[in-house]
């Protein structure tokens, strides 16, 4: 029997292995488990090399769980160890000093502990009031053993009867991790961070994982249906996703995955944080920022890559030059897809676009290099035929009609069709093309897109009245004498609530409406984007809103409201005009609204 001491320089490490090493207990199975792997790997490979002779038998690894005695058991037929290995790997802590450990690290959290060191085993002390491992090698003649410790520094180490090679470790769970002692919650854990190990897990009789999930596998062994069930078993409760991307790279960095593009009609059924970064077949995490794009945040599916520096917990991930090229990569690659079914597949491109527009304006915000390819693909959809343009085929539509002054096309937009659709009939009357931007990213979509195209200016369709929205047209009369306009002018007085009117007297078409009003672009633009977040968010919020009533002169109606005696009664019908124009701004509510409905009434019931 061979006692002595696991060789730290202090006598607290236990407890600080049980506070620090990992933010969460559950990681000690996941640990354990992904330590019997590599022996069960390692042993496959020196098979494979004659290094290993005999039978392999049934590679697996088992779980068991008691919770009469309060124990569970990891085992895997394994590479084991000899009691040299023992004392080797499991008594020799890597560290190189204890107090070395506690300077460097003294006041950071776990996160900065954890990678630096190989701490896998230990995880078992977490949850454990004494861990025993025992071992029998797969070399010719060893001898079995068995180590154990009670959480403090002190082991013992005696040979054992145990025949079949590799390796079992058991937990005595102490008092404050008996919830570890659920068999329900065990599976719950092996089945979140192992279901997708390459060597067969066992729980209650039961295999919990995939041993050779689709990502591991060759693009060309794969069909349609092996991709969309691969998706339901990561995400059961979704649609069938719109297409994806399966990654496969060995160099410079290996990197293998699949990522998904789900289908989202809405925009508020936007969820990030469901893709799921895996080491080895390791589940990891699903937090992927670092590796993965902001915008493709967006994506589902998983990523496997063991060049990824990882630390212990494996929940955190560390500086390093991969990382960039893994980020640049997955970038390169979505842009390249999108580009390929547009140009093979259009019309299916088109169909999926209220789902996939979503990912590419995100993506032409956030990153240059995407946005320059994507300016092949990002297409903008006709508010009135439903047809869709590139930028540069609305370019060519809009030419003759559509450039303003500075010799810039003026890109026509409507964000709400329903309450814009007087605006958009007009603008369309005068062979202007208007496209959508109703979604929640447009706002911010149009503010910078606009100085990254040359010679574009964005418009939407109610900034101002239809003559004026491509080219100012300072000269159009009106049949109104100068004293009948200043009387309008009087007559449109207006005053609401956080809301600054002007009042213009212009001489528009007979049949265009009397009173049209707008809201300048810029100003409303800040309004719209108010509902983001940010300060300068706040800060348009909290001005008055800008509007100017359009009185279009030409109009029949104002020859008979200058013809009414009764003052009062042409200051109720001019108002009334003003109101409806609000309304269609949707600027009418609350006690105006009110005011308008009962005036209106009143002017019916006039003789």
């Amino acid at each position: 029997m061979q006692k002595g001491q696991i060789r730290v320089q202090t006598e607290n490490i236990f407890p600080i292995i049980k506070k620090f090493l990992y933010s969460e207990h559950d990681i000690f199975l996941r640990e354990l488990i992904a330590n019997a792997v590599d022996a069960t790997q390692k042993l496959k490979t020196y098979a494979s090399s004659g290094e290993a002779t005999g039978e392999l038998g049934e590679l697996r690894i088992d779980v068991l769980l008691d919770k009469e005695a309060k124990t569970i058991t990891i085992s895997d037929r394994g590479i084991g160890m000899t009691a040299e290995e023992v004392d080797k790997y499991i008594n020799q802590v890597a560290f190189s000093s204890a107090e070395e450990f506690l300077e460097k690290y003294k006041g950071q959290n776990e996160a900065n502990i954890i990678g630096h060191f190989g701490l896998g085993f230990y995880s078992g002390f977490m949850v454990s009031e004494k861990v025993t491992l025992e071992t029998l090698s797969y070399k010719a003649g060893s001898e079995s053993v068995i180590w154990s410790c009670d959480g403090s520094p002190e082991f013992t180490l005696v040979p054992s009867e145990k025949k079949e090679r590799g390796t079992s470790i058991t937990l005595h769970v102490n008092a404050e991790s008996e919830e570890f002692l659920d068999a329900f919650k065990i599976k719950n854990i092996l089945e979140k961070f192992c279901k997708f190990l390459p060597v067969p897990i066992f729980f209650e009789d039961k295999q919990i994982n995939v041993t050779e999930p689709a990502w591991i596998k060759k693009p060309a062994e794969l069909e349609k249906k092996d991709y969309e069930e691969f998706y339901k078993s990561l995400y059961p409760f979704n649609e069938t996703p719109l297409f994806w991307i399966h990654l496969n790279v060995d160099y410079p960095f290996t990197l293998t995955g699949i990522l998904y593009f789900p289908k989202i009609k809405q925009s508020y059924e936007i969820q990030k944080d469901k893709i799921q970064l895996y080491s080895n077949q390791v589940f990891v995490t699903d937090e992927v920022k670092d590796i993965v794009p902001e915008f493709l945040m967006l994506l589902q599916g998983v990523i496997d890559s063991p060049d990824i520096p990882l630390n212990v917990s494996r929940s955190y991930l560390q500086g390093d030059p991969n990382v960039r090229k893994i980020n640049n990569h997955i970038t390169k690659k979505v842009a390249d897809k999108l580009d390929e079914i547009f140009r093979n597949e259009r019309q299916a491109f088109e169909e999926k676009w209220e789902s996939l527009g979503l990912f590419v304006k995100y993506g032409m915000m956030t990153d240059e290099k995407f946005r320059e390819k994507a300016d092949r693909f990002h297409i903008m959809q006709d508010a009135v035929s439903g047809q869709f343009y590139t930028l540069e085929e609305y370019r060519t539509a809009a030419d003759t009609l559509q450039k303003n002054k500075d010799g810039k096309i003026v890109i026509l937009y409507a964000t709400d069709q329903v309450q814009q659709d007087s605006y958009i009939k007009s603008a369309t009357d005068r062979g202007y093309k208007v496209v959508k931007m109703d979604t929640l990213v447009d706002a911010s979509f149009i503010g910078q897109i606009e100085s990254k195209w040359d010679n574009v200016q964005f418009t939407r369709v109610d900034a101002d009245i239809t003559d004026n929205l491509i080219d100012k047209q300072e000269d159009s009369k009106s049949v109104l004498s100068e004293k009948e306009e200043e009387k309008l002018k009087e007559l449109f007085e207006y005053k609401a609530d956080n809301v600054t009117v002007q009042v213009e007297i212009k001489g528009l078409s007979t049949d265009a409406p009397p009173v049209i009003a707008t809201r300048p672009e810029f100003m409303r633009r800040m309004k719209d984007m108010a509902a983001m977040s940010g300060p300068m968010g706040s800060f348009y919020a909290s001005m008055p809103d800008e509007v100017t009533l359009t009185v279009n002169g030409n109009h029949a109606i104002f020859s008979e409201i200058l013809k009414e005696k009764s003052e009062d009664k042409q200051k109720r019908q001019v108002q009334n005009l003003a109101d409806l124009a609000l309304l269609s701004q949707g600027m009418l509510k609350g006690s105006q609204l009110t005011t308008f409905i009962t005036r209106s009434i009143a002017l019916m019931q006039d003789k």
